[in-house]
């Protein structure tokens, strides 16, 4: 199971990739997790990340596609993984799809978590302010303001993304509103309906 999960930030896209993660016996694959990994490890494409990080620079797509690449080959993506916030763009969905295609693979489906802008804005200040209330400090990323410039820049880059995958007939929408355990079953749902498709056709 080739899994990508979508999802503006505060989406849930972290826990269900948990759950994914444990039904399926497949990893989640972080970007950072596997930009720090590849650094720490000094392999080639992580020493290219290195230097630009370095420099205080974006990493460029084809290093960030170069670690999935390698990332991918470990024995535990052998049956599959789940990709997390990656791609962001669809210069890098198209890239991925290169990539995988030069492996003989492909994606079994895109998941895009469907959330309420206002309702997650809503949720993010209730939580800073319950946060003052009780005296605590507020996270930079539960900054109402912060947090609304984050979202701008998903729908600015990561929407597009949805609309590529729409195009091959990947991806499938589930309601990020439900309640978690909903969210949860929606995803298992649309898995199986998309792998007997797959089985059948």
């Amino acid at each position: 199971m080739r899994l990508v999960l979508l999802g503006p930030p505060g989406a849930g896209k972290g826990t269900q990739s948990g759950r994914l993660e444990e039904k399926y016996h497949i990893p989640q694959l972080s970007t950072g997790d596997m930009l720090r990994a590849a650094v720490a490890a000094a392999t080639p494409v992580g020493l290219r990340a290195k230097a630009v990080m370095d420099k205080g620079g974006l990493v460029p797509d084809d290093v960030v596609v170069g670690i999935v690449a390698d990332r991918i080959e470990a024995p535990d993506a052998k049956k599959g993984f789940i990709l997390d916030g990656f791609p962001r763009t669809v210069a890098q969905a198209e890239a991925l799809a290169k990539m995988l295609r030069a492996k003989g693979m492909d994606l079994d489906a895109v998941i895009e978590l469907r959330v309420d802008d206002a309702a997650l804005l809503a949720r993010i200040a209730k939580r800073a302010a319950d946060t003052l209330a009780s005296g605590g400090t507020v996270r930079a990323d539960d900054n109402p303001e912060a947090f609304k410039a984050r979202l701008d820049a998903y729908h600015a880059q990561t929407t597009p993304v949805a609309d590529f995958y729409a195009k091959r007939a990947l991806l499938k929408t589930v309601d990020g509103m439900a309640p978690v355990d909903a969210v949860t079953l929606a995803i298992a749902e649309t898995l199986e309906g998309s792998s007997r498709s797959v089985g059948t056709g």
